[in-house]
């Protein structure tokens, strides 16, 4: 670590509590909720927001008033950040597209425990992963690209070094890129990911973009990708059973070592596996109930018998928290996450068990919920645990990542509060996330026996190749992830870009992956800022007409 960022470390972490830092995360919190309803609801998209709240807080520092002189520290940026792309997640990803479902279902009576539900789904979902962060299922040190691109966005203004300008010619190119159509995030995300995942990544979404193309063939009307990813899944979670029961062996042998020795190792997670297992029991609890409060709002139990009633508890508990470990290994991957393509499955799912369509709805709504806070979390904390200097004083991490949390809970909050004002007014002009008209399309069309076969046919090779790539490369659901994504020229920007960086590694070696690391993390910024100002240009045509 350089002597630069050290001096990031060498003080006492700033409090999420302080007036006058808690007064601009609430003011960011408004702004990027507001952002995301207005994306969602009039342009079908969300964004990330991270980089703007940096930057945000960044332009303030600079205003030559004391009062402002505090939001100069870096470390008060990855707060501001951290809390502006948390509310932007929770109130349109999180909320407003899961209560947009029941109403168009025509069940305007199950909107408010629907609301409810996804804002404690958003709440535990962001916990859990706090809790599970920078362990052996959930590294720090794996890429959470967007992270690191906050970060190094960050830094470069901190240390104007010769990183800095490296990163200014990733953004001029990831803007540049993104003008003409290329998808330049994924062309950084190819530079600082890991390259087996990002290849079955890429081959997934080239698949996905040309089979129609070349064979006439809509591989989603066959639910290919949907049974890859139900195969994928499925063994990605034996695996991370057996990883959760070895580790805890050794970390038992571990302390047993160190109480007979009395010598303390340096340990490689900042989170211990045992912590982990009582997270992931804590957080499925948490979500068993969540259900029962939804169900016995909705009113569940009268349409239902005790048994069905039941199942549906438990089916929604499990689907939460699979959704979210899917979307959560998908963006350390790749930096995207299918959360509505998870929520779709779980859908298929709940229907073939036969729920009725309100239950069904809700179900789906709770899901979809659940993976966006996740993936948003990691992505903060991330870029977090960069500026604190990756780990190296562990007191000063833990103490900013329960900072982090804390920005992230009041976000969570003002997020919840500016749907529950708002969304009558977005509903009432017929304004609500498109994906919740595919939803309810389903619904209404129910489902067969077909699609149930198809499924289970392929289950199979997602299933295969997941067992063969093994939790580490995670070949399966990264596979799945590119054939659930439509984005054109992705596949072969992201191939292109893993092809470049084979061929930089191999002759600059280290040097070269860490330039590489840099000016991925500027591509991806670029393309972020590109995509952030694009979209609010589109909406202020949209608000004019």
């Amino acid at each position: 670590m350089t002597k630069e960022r050290r001096k990031f470390m060498n003080k006492k972490h700033p409090s999420a509590w302080d007036p006058a830092i808690m007064l601009l995360n609430i003011l960011v919190s408004v702004i990027g909720s507001i952002i995301g309803l207005e994306l969602i609801a009039r342009l079908g998209i969300s964004t990330n927001t991270s980089i703007i709240g940096a930057l945000f807080a960044i332009i303030i520092a600079r205003i030559p008033l004391k009062i402002f002189q505090k939001y100069k520290d870096i470390n008060t940026q990855n707060l501001v950040q951290t809390a502006m792309s948390g509310a932007t997640f929770a109130a349109s990803n999180g909320i407003f597209l899961s209560i947009g479902i029941p109403y168009l279902l025509g069940r305007h009576d199950l909107v408010i425990p629907m609301m409810v539900g996804a804002s404690l789904a958003v709440i535990i979902d962001a916990t859990i992963l706090y809790k599970v962060f920078d362990t052996e299922m959930f590294p720090a040190k794996e890429a959470w690209a967007p992270g690191i691109a906050a970060a190094e966005a960050m830094l470069a203004v901190a240390e104007k070094g010769k990183n800095s300008v490296i990163l200014m010619i990733g953004m001029v190119g990831g803007i540049v890129g993104k003008i003409f159509g290329i998808p330049t995030d994924i062309l950084g995300v190819g530079w600082i990911g890991n390259m087996w995942a990002l290849g079955a990544f890429g081959v997934g979404l080239l698949i996905s973009e040309y089979t129609p193309k070349f064979f006439n063939i809509k591989l989603g009307d066959y639910y290919v990708p949907h049974g890859v990813m139900i195969g994928a899944g499925f063994v990605a979670l034996i695996q991370m059973i057996l990883i959760l029961q070895k580790k805890s062996k050794k970390e038992k042998e571990a302390a047993a070592a160190e109480a007979a020795t009395g010598k303390v190792e340096k340990k490689e997670f900042t989170r211990s596996l045992k912590s982990m297992k009582f997270s992931l029991a804590e957080g499925f609890g948490a979500y068993i109930l969540v259900s029962i409060v939804m169900a016995i709002m909705c009113g569940f139990s009268a349409d239902m018998s005790a048994g069905m009633f039941v199942w549906w508890i438990i089916f929604a508990a499990l689907s939460a928290i699979i959704s979210e470990l899917i979307v959560g290994i998908s963006a350390m991957h790749s930096g995207w996450f299918p959360a509505f393509a998870t929520a779709f499955i779980f859908l298929i799912l709940g229907m073939l068990f036969g729920f009725p369509p309100a239950q069904l709805a809700i179900l789906v709504g709770f899901t979809s919920a659940t993976g966006p806070a996740f993936a948003d979390m990691a992505y903060d904390l991330k870029s977090g645990y960069i500026v604190r200097g990756n780990g190296e004083d562990v007191p000063f991490e833990m103490e900013g990542r329960r900072q982090q949390y804390i920005a992230k809970m009041v976000s969570a909050v003002i997020a919840i509060l500016v749907v529950l004002f708002t969304y009558k007014a977005y509903f009432e002009k017929g304004m609500l996330a498109p994906v919740d008209a595919v939803y309810v399309a389903t619904i209404d069309a129910g489902t067969n026996m077909a699609v149930a076969k198809n499924l289970i046919i392929w289950a199979i090779p997602g299933a295969l190749l997941q067992a063969i790539g093994g939790s580490g490369r995670q070949l399966g659901v990264l596979f799945a992830t590119g054939l659930l994504i439509a984005s054109p020229m992705a596949g072969i920007t992201v191939l292109v870009g893993l092809l470049i960086r084979y061929i930089v590694v191999k002759k600059y070696g280290d040097l070269g992956q860490s330039k590489l690391y840099i000016l991925g993390a500027g591509f991806i910024t670029g393309a972020a800022l590109y995509s952030f100002f694009s979209s609010t240009m589109n909406l202020g045509k949209k608000l004019n007409k």
